[in-house]
């Protein structure tokens, strides 16, 4: 593990998380481990690239914090598809300013860490200390959820996933994994570059673990839920709207995703998280509810909302592909 060095990547789009982009960065810089490198990759927006420039000039302190600027804007004409599936019109290129921070990097492994989350200083060292099997590729922690309000009663603690944090029917001890979350994701450089980057804007996390396992097998990709970091989920990412919209056109836009991936794409995740996760999850609630806690039910409502939402996004996302190939299709 010591032998091992790690830089840290924070992909950075808008002046509106600012507070929160200085936490996710001093957060690194008092690590436990020692970390090569921070870079701040910001996408597209000269008034935040400049003010990070301010705040982190080149100085000796270590780590240093390079800010840099996404040299990719293929990313930009996608807004509405990004509306739909996120709610806001910003299309936020964090795959492409991934690669673009990455490749200015030498270190042996490197982390990714959101803009709107902040690590526990012990995240490094935890994600390092898997890295001692020497097969295993990649290494993902906990994002915990950071609310700005009150967790509601009915939000399933098994779709914690719609706000991009770790959810119930996640291992408990570090085991492998075929979905880590790009809030707290590390990967062996060279591995990183052998299956070749990031290569989707929303779905890079998901794309890059499974061309990871498709080209490592499936023990290469790991998860610690000791390696943890805390996710920011403002008080619209916990409405009944937001719940239902994620649920849709997240599996809706996952479908061209999967069709991207070639031999690389699986489903055997969705699989086991509707047959065995959501049963677990219904008996819990279940006796909760039998106990004498209303929201409970409204609970089990809420997940079966979000798998039939979830099913019809799949399905709409299947008749958008077959209407494409058919366009695409030259006329006789």
């Amino acid at each position: 593990m010591t032998q091992l060095s790690v830089s840290v990547v924070i992909p950075a789009y808008t002046l509106e998380r600012w507070e929160l982009i200085q936490k996710a960065v001093e957060s690194v810089r008092a690590q436990t481990a020692p970390v090569e490198a921070v870079v701040l990759c910001v996408d597209h927006n000269a008034e935040l690239l400049e003010r990070a420039r301010v705040q982190w000039p080149p100085s000796d302190r270590d780590p240093p914090v390079r800010v840099i600027t996404n040299e990719y804007d293929e990313h930009l004409s996608g807004r509405e598809t990004h509306r739909r599936a996120h709610g806001t019109a910003r299309r936020f290129g964090a795959g492409s300013a991934r690669n673009t921070a990455v490749a200015s990097l030498s270190s042996d492994i490197v982390a990714f860490l959101d803009d709107d989350a902040w690590a526990e200083p012990h995240w490094i060292e935890e994600l390092l200390a898997t890295y001692t099997d020497p097969s295993i590729v990649a290494v993902g922690g906990a994002p915990l959820p950071d609310f700005e309000t009150a967790r509601p009663t009915w939000f399933p603690l098994n779709f914690d996933w719609v706000f991009g944090c770790a959810y119930r029917g996640m291992p408990t001890e570090p085991a492998p994994l075929r979905r880590l979350i790009g809030a707290n994701l590390s990967v062996r450089l060279d591995a990183f570059r052998a299956v070749g980057e990031f290569q989707s804007v929303d779905f890079d996390d998901l794309d890059l673990c499974s061309r990871l396992i498709a080209h490592y097998g499936s023990t290469s990709v790991y998860y610690t839920p000791r390696a943890v970091v805390h996710h920011y989920v403002p008080a619209e990412r916990v409405t009944w709207r937001y719940f239902r919209r994620r649920c849709f056109f997240v599996n809706r836009e996952k479908v061209e995703a999967f069709h991207n991936m070639g031999s690389a794409a699986s489903l055997a995740a969705e699989r086991e998280f509707v047959l065995n996760t959501l049963a677990q999850q219904c008996v819990a609630d279940f006796k909760r509810g039998l106990a004498g806690e209303p929201g409970a039910f409204r609970s089990i409502a809420a997940m079966f909302i979000g798998i039939v939402m979830a099913g019809l996004g799949h399905l709409s996302g299947q008749v958008a592909q077959l209407t494409r190939r058919s366009s695409e299709q030259p006329s006789p």
